[in-house]
């Protein structure tokens, strides 16, 4: 990514990197005489319990008392939410089961079982115009592929497209376009080029240059018979968005879904990225989720579920728990673009994390462990016992059992056995080293084997319907198991659970758990004393998050001077903080998630299952902190399309002041309740001096007035605002 920031923001890059690792308190301007100061605690708490203050805050919670709103937070049942969910209300994803989503927008599997006739069309004609796209693609995948088929001699190849297969020509494109409004049902036959009106069509365009067809005496292969009209059914699909911008979001829609499969297919080729999103503007969530899905329908459901976790992270009161659900999240983390977790991930997030971010890890355990996107991402759904009845070719119907266990009917040896997977030991090896006792937990290779005999049967009830947990004891590995030592009798799924809580009441589990809040919260390396206190805490209080975290925050090393500002925003805290400490609105949430693809962390597409990393080192580099100098400048500038961001309101608002001294000194306060090191403070000066230099008219006496979008950039851009 090329650089777009000036010397002094420049500079202020090269401070970063030389100070966002190591505290800042001494190069402060002014610091607290004492950490009991009610406001610097008022804005390390925010910092550090939310997704960052925004502009009151401070002077809210510091009113309120910080250890009341540190109470408040730990309880958001009690915190009214009602303006984030009228935010959420037009992402329609957020509120389908995981079979609605399939059904809404299907993948291939589903795709194919439509078009084979294997499953029945949908008659509702949104949910119809996505089915029909999808089939129109696989068709022309399929004939690119039967395309590539050993070539017909040269003799016997055909001469430019039949009659049966004509496109349309340039001058049926042009004045298809320009009819577009008036023919009915989208039927452009019969009108002729002379008729196209001027402003659909640019005139300098020949005839010539639009057509796509070959002279008719040019011989061509069925492939590029092929190209050629998809390149003229991408043009023509061109144009009709051309004649269609201009009309009514619910015209333009009629219009689309007026088109026949074909079309609309290409039309969404046509559709993607910014032009997509504007054409889309102004139509209501389902005309807008039809009309994207043609293009990719689980996407819709990946974009939606990203946009939310943006919005909740800058919008919902209940800020900690969101910070406990990406927590959580990424510590249980799955990843999104394995198969079908793009239907299971919203359910994953939203029933089985958020509700329990501040409960009892013991039933986050559970939950976890029976969650179909856990289940299919660590392939224990398919994990089979090597002497279960599946794996042992035994019938499906009960088998009778003699006196001394064994069964009055064997197995038929000719029998056609179900396919056998084989025991899998991911989910087994997961548990133990990253959600419970850690990678130093004290246990083995052959304890990872046997928890995994445990967990085989623990699968997912008709996965290809979208359906939930389901135990099957045709799976299940037969006999007693041992694990750390522990006897685990034989007991169907029963065992599964007597793990879970083996491991959820472990000391090594509460010391792990304990030691990563910690991070999470205090610093990249807590102190042990605070670790042994929180671990204490998780044991005699029987796993309860919400008792840990108040052991936490109300430890004297939580509020330790060198806690302060000493911990790097991962890519998704500082996005989400700018937008907090700004004000700004967001009316379209995907650009900034667009924003975090760029800054390497994609929401929900962390491959390994550790997630990301809460440490510093991991998102501190020349790169990444380019890319959020110029993320900064870009935002307050308002080139962050579908966010909107009021400079001078941080100012004080209009009129600004003029003294280009106090402006700065007002959104130093605004933006970072005045915390900022002399380097930084004299690097925006050196940076507003070049700014001012000459007025617009280039009279050097009537300096231009201080650029308040400018300032707010380099603020968001400085050492101190990465860090909380």
């Amino acid at each position: 990514m090329r650089s777009t920031v000036g010397k002094p923001a420049a500079f202020l890059l090269c401070l970063s990197l030389a100070c966002i690792v190591p505290p800042l308190l001494a190069t402060k301007k002014e610091k607290p005489a004492s950490t009991a100061n009610e406001q610097k605690r008022a804005v390390h708490a925010l910092n550090r319990l939310t997704f960052g203050p925004r502009p009151g805050d401070v002077e809210q919670v510091s009113a309120m008392g910080v250890d009341r709103w540190i109470d408040q937070q730990l309880h958001p049942e009690k915190i009214s939410d009602d303006s984030i969910e009228t935010r959420l209300s037009a992402l329609r994803t957020l509120h389908m089961s995981t079979k609605e989503l399939r059904e809404e927008f299907p993948d291939q599997q589903m795709i194919r079982q439509v078009m084979d006739g294997r499953r029945s069309m949908p008659s509702d004609p949104p949910r119809r115009a996505i089915y029909e796209v999808q089939i129109a693609r696989l068709r022309q995948k399929q004939d690119k592929r039967d395309q590539k088929e050993p070539a017909i001699a040269p003799e016997q190849a055909p001469q430019g497209p039949s009659a049966s297969e004509s496109a349309k020509t340039a001058e049926e494109l042009a004045a298809a376009a320009a009819s577009a409004d008036a023919a009915p049902n989208g039927d452009t036959s019969g009108t002729n080029a002379a008729n196209t009106s001027s402003g659909d069509i640019p005139a300098s365009m020949s005839a010539n240059e639009m057509s796509m067809n070959p002279p008719a005496e040019t011989k061509m292969t069925p492939e590029e018979e092929a190209e050629a009209r998809r390149r003229e059914d991408r043009l023509y699909a061109d144009l009709k968005v051309q004649s269609l911008v201009d009309l009514s979001p619910d015209e333009r829609y009629k219009k689309v879904m007026e088109l026949t499969p074909d079309e609309r297919l290409a039309f969404a080729e046509t559709m993607r990225g910014a032009k997509g999103v504007e054409f889309v503007t102004g139509m209501n969530p389902r005309q807008k989720e039809t009309l994207l899905a043609m293009n990719n329908p689980q996407m819709v459901i990946v974009e939606e579920l990203s946009q939310a976790k943006l919005l909740r992270a800058i919008y919902s009161e209940r800020q900690l728990e969101e910070v406990m659900t990406d927590f959580w999240f990424n510590h249980f983390n799955v990843f999104v673009g394995k198969g079908p977790e793009r239907f299971l991930i919203t359910h994953y997030e939203n029933e089985v994390i958020r509700p329990r971010a501040l409960g009892k890890f013991e039933d986050l355990l559970v939950a976890t462990a029976k969650s179909p996107a856990m289940l299919f991402y660590l392939d224990n759904w398919l994990s089979v016992g090597p002497n279960s009845m599946q794996a042992q070719g035994m019938p499906e119907r009960p088998i009778r059992y003699g006196p001394y266990g064994r069964p009055r009917r064997f197995p038929n040896p000719n029998a056609r056995r179900r396919q056998n997977n084989g025991l899998n030991e991911n989910y087994g090896r997961e548990l133990l080293e990253l959600h419970t006792l850690s990678v130093n937990g004290g246990y083995s290779q052959r304890d990872v084997t046997e928890v995994a005999k445990v967990f085989t049967g623990w699968t997912i009830e008709r996965p290809a319907e979208g359906l939930g947990f389901r135990y099957d004891p045709r799976m299940h590995e037969p006999g007693p198991k041992f694990v750390l030592g522990h006897k685990i009798k034989s007991k169907g799924e029963d065992e599964g659970k007597e793990v879970l809580h083996m491991l959820a009441t472990s000391p090594q589990t509460a010391h792990f758990i304990s030691l990563k809040l910690a991070q999470r919260f205090v610093s990249d390396d807590p102190p042990a004393a605070l670790v042994d206190r929180m671990a204490d805490t998780f044991q005699k209080k029987k796993g309860d998050i919400r008792e840990v975290l108040a052991t936490l925050f109300h430890s004297p090393e939580f509020w330790a001077d060198d806690t302060y500002r000493a911990k790097v925003k991962t890519p998704l805290e500082f996005v989400a903080s700018a937008a907090r400490a700004t004000g700004a609105d967001v009316q379209d949430a995907i650009p900034l998630v667009m924003k975090l693809d760029n800054m390497g962390m994609p929401l929900y597409r962390s491959q390994p299952p550790t997630g990301y990393s809460m440490k510093s080192d991991a998102w501190v580099s020349s790169s990444a902190l380019l890319n959020r100098m110029n993320f900064a400048l870009a935002f307050t500038s308002g080139k962050v399309r579908g966010v909107k961001v009021d400079a001078t309101q941080l100012a004080g608002g209009p009129p600004s002041p003029p003294d280009p001294n106090a402006l700065l000194s007002a959104m130093e306060e605004k933006l970072l309740a005045a915390d900022v090191s002399k380097q930084t403070h004299d690097s925006i000066v050196s940076q507003m001096s070049s700014n001012g230099a000459a007025s617009p008219s280039g009279n050097a006496s009537q300096p231009k007035p201080p650029d308040a979008s400018l300032i707010a950039g380099l603020l968001l851009g400085s050492p101190e605002f990465q860090r909380r």
